[in-house]
């Protein structure tokens, strides 16, 4: 996987920085590859589409460019994996034009880069774009996959396109085979529940072969905040209660919701049920890139070495 002496340990750390970015450790294999870079290993393909996918979902853009910059030097930009791996990156970190421009410059495309560019469109409001793509990719012969269709469906849901994203449903479910998956089915859901069609939203919920899973309740019971439809939204709280009585999320939804509504007897006998269940919620958190490092910040935590200042300046 990498170039250098008979040891082997520099591949060992280009599948250890594979591992740490497949599994959500984007930091560790950002470090991991800047600790092979000084240790003069150089990186081949399949090391630059490893450590791709971490800049991607930290956003750390500059890394991303200077990594691409890399790639070009070492002769591996007309790799389809690497390609991919780019287009995701430059998209995921806010560049969906310069990711359109590696799209349109590459010589062979496959699924994953089609989808790749609809996902990108997806992740800002493009649906439109992100249908015309979708026809041009069943044009061009690429037989879409389940993964597509979550773009597709999330491009809609993003862009208030409901007619399009239930057309879509139907037609790769009924003429490309395509089973849906419980991530088909949530993105249906918001889909409908960010158009305020909550009956249809649960109508739908009732309908569906698979038992809905608390991620789908969550959906329907944030379109029922946004929407103010309290008597529903009660019933889906029930459904996550039962679900997982340790999460926060949905006590602290229909607590607010209550306060909203003014009905602060109901807010108070729900903020005690998290008390008697000791139930807490999850602090935020922030990242933010500086000089190509990436630092995440806990509200309420001043471990970070940076915390006071921050809340000086603030």
């Amino acid at each position: 996987m990498c170039q250098l002496g008979s040891s082997g340990k520099g591949c060992r750390d280009s599948r250890k920085d594979n591992w740490y970015a497949q599994n959500g450790y984007g930091t560790e294999a950002l470090k991991l590859f800047q600790q092979m870079q000084i240790a003069g290993m150089k990186p081949n393909m399949k090391t630059f589409a490893s450590v791709l996918p971490a800049c991607a979902n930290l956003a750390a853009f500059e890394q991303g460019r200077e990594i691409h910059e890399e790639i070009i030097k070492s002769g591996f930009q007309c790799d389809v994996v690497v390609e991919n791996a780019l287009i995701d990156m430059y998209a995921k970190c806010g560049n969906i034009e310069k990711a359109r421009e590696l799209f349109d410059k590459m010589h062979r495309r496959d699924v994953i880069s089609w989808t790749a560019m609809i996902t990108g469109y997806a992740m800002h409001g493009s649906g439109k774009e992100a249908l015309k793509l979708f026809q041009d990719m069943k044009k061009d012969g690429i037989m879409p996959n389940h993964v597509t269709l979550v773009s597709v469906l999330s491009a809609c849901c993003h862009a208030g396109l409901v007619d399009e994203g239930l057309q879509c449903f139907n037609y790769l479910r009924e003429h490309h085979g395509i089973v849906p998956t419980m991530e088909h089915y949530s993105c249906i859901v918001d889909l409908l529940g960010r158009a305020g069609r909550l009956d249809e939203a649960q109508d739908f919920i009732n309908r569906m072969t698979l038992q809905p899973d608390s991620a789908m309740w969550s959906c329907l019971l944030g379109a029922c905040r946004v929407h103010h439809n309290i008597e529903l939204g009660e019933s889906v709280a029930e459904h996550l209660f039962e679900l997982n009585p340790r999460d926060a999320a949905p006590y602290v939804i229909l607590s607010n919701m209550y306060a909203t509504a003014g009905r602060w007897a109901d807010f108070l006998k729900v903020r005690k049920s998290m008390k008697e269940r000791t139930v807490k919620k999850m602090p935020g958190c922030s990242w933010i890139e500086i000089d190509k490092q990436m630092h995440v910040f806990l509200v309420g935590e001043d471990s970070h070495v940076q915390s006071q200042n921050a809340q000086q300046d603030s």
